[in-house]
């Protein structure tokens, strides 16, 4: 049933007074293109923009960056969960009576500057950002009515953070901008209330989730909506489709708005804009549904860690990978880190950030706006991953180790003989090659010195005219 609080949330259309001709009297208004049912909004095409996109960089960041160890889920863990590693950490640094609504006052981010954030993500090659707006402790990184004195303008930095972000990003870059919010939050006494009642009542998404959600879009018109923590609560219990027919028919971003699959208990890689299915989804195969790799630089956490050691991160040869994998079979990855708590990008994240945006000045129009191949991975060369833009009639083969004999074999291919043309991402010039049979090519790779090289870390063949 739908929660009798809503239409005050803003979902009625204002009335257009026109001078010439006079309104019918009795016109109804136009229906919506979209109704507030699964079968209605997972009929919505998907904005071309995200599949285009391909790489985008997701941002964790709260008041769990101020003890800033173990993992984001800081506050569970030691307080629900009771691990004794967090246990014995709080007790080790921080007074008896200490409760974790005091790190919200040493949540700072007195050293964030959102234009050296945004120059960070522009060197990245990431095409949008996704900012965790409120994760499941319920803090709110914008001024929310909804939140109390539990929000980054009422204490800690004092500063409206989604605001600031959003006017760079928007101001500095062409990279999309999207927030990530989360559903429930774990010690609310509202959402506890109606756990207790097996979710047969909603006082908490009434009062608190939805009115949340809508002041979001309508305030920073997000373009991207990554919604998260369900709580094992059902869809209906948060009234995702009634919120997702708004979004997608009346919202300031109706028409470019991007979801993920994330509304309710059940939801996930089954309904919404693109699947998730999993943290660190990677299935290795083509999906027939766009889907998103979501995975984080930090193999154990997604927030700021300081008790990370160097073997924790991700090397570049391994993201590097993650993405060529993760774009030859249709997907797009959201690459995380994690700042800290003064608003700091550590230098590690920096550096691979950075890396990966020297990577793409060389090999992204192999990734960029390309579709899936017939064959996602060579089958006999291993570590080689295919890309195309049928358009164009062009094939990309991105190889992530050189062959020491200097020739690259591609099983998959099939060349013909003054038609199909081969070159080197970066390098420019054609190379020989050689038809086998039945199928299959081997290239002649050019030979360079380490200097000489257009990138490291992984190349890209451009194939014109093959099948």
């Amino acid at each position: 049933m739908r929660p009798q609080a809503l239409p005050a949330l803003g979902l009625a259309l204002p009335l257009l007074l026109l001078p010439l001709p006079p309104p019918a009297p009795c016109t109804a208004p136009p229906a919506p293109r979209f109704d507030a049912t699964w079968e209605s909004l997972d009929a919505r095409p998907l904005p071309a923009w995200f599949d285009q996109a391909k790489f985008g960089i997701f941002i964790h960041w709260g008041v769990f960056s101020v003890p800033s160890f173990g993992s984001e889920w800081f506050w569970w863990y030691w307080q629900e969960k009771k691990i004794p590693t967090y246990v014995e950490f709080m007790k080790n640094n921080y007074p008896p009576n200490f409760k974790y609504e005091d790190f919200g006052p040493l949540f700072t981010a007195k050293l964030f500057n959102a234009s050296h954030w945004t120059d960070i993500f522009q060197a990245s090659g990431a095409k949008y950002i996704v900012l965790t707006s409120k994760h499941h402790e319920g803090f709110t990184l914008w001024g929310s009515k909804y939140s109390w004195n539990w929000n980054a303008v009422d204490e800690g930095p004092k500063r409206d953070l989604v605001k600031e972000l959003e006017v760079a990003i928007r101001n500095r870059t062409d990279l999309r901008f999207g927030l990530y919010h989360s559903l429930f939050e774990w010690f609310h006494p509202l959402f506890l209330e109606d756990k207790s009642r097996s979710f047969q009542q909603q006082q908490f998404p009434v009062s608190k989730t939805l009115p949340e959600l809508y002041e979001l879009v309508n305030k920073y018109q997000p373009e991207i909506l990554w919604s998260d923590g369900d709580g094992h609560a059902p869809d209906n219990y948060w009234n995702s489709t009634g919120f997702l027919a708004w979004l997608y028919n009346k919202s300031p971003v109706r028409d470019t708005v991007v979801t993920n699959d994330r509304w309710g208990y059940g939801t996930i890689c089954k309904h919404g804009g693109y699947y998730t299915c999993s943290d660190r989804y990677n299935p290795g195969h083509l999906l027939p549904h766009k889907w998103e790799n979501c995975m984080t630089i930090d193999k154990f956490s997604w927030g700021y860690r300081r008790d990370a050691g160097i073997n924790d991160y991700l090397t570049i040869e391994e993201l590097v990978k993650q993405l060529v994998e993760t774009v030859s079979c249709g997907g797009n990855l959201l690459m995380n880190i994690g700042p800290t708590h003064d608003g700091t990008i550590s230098v590690i994240f920096e550096e691979r950030l950075r890396q990966m945006g020297t990577w793409l000045k060389v090999n992204g129009e192999a990734i960029y706006e390309t579709h899936p191949w017939r064959s996602q991975s060579d089958d006999v060369t291993p570590n080689v991953w295919y890309t195309s833009k049928r358009k164009q009639k062009l094939v990309y083969a991105i190889f992530l180790e050189w062959p020491t004999s200097g020739r690259l074999f591609l099983s998959q291919p099939i060349a013909t003989l003054g038609v199909t043309k081969i070159k080197l991402l970066g390098h420019g010039q054609p190379l020989n090659w050689t038809s086998l049979k039945p199928n299959g090519l081997l290239v002649e790779l050019p030979h360079l010195t380490l200097h000489q090289m257009p990138c490291k870390w992984g190349w890209a063949l451009e194939l014109t005219n093959v099948i």
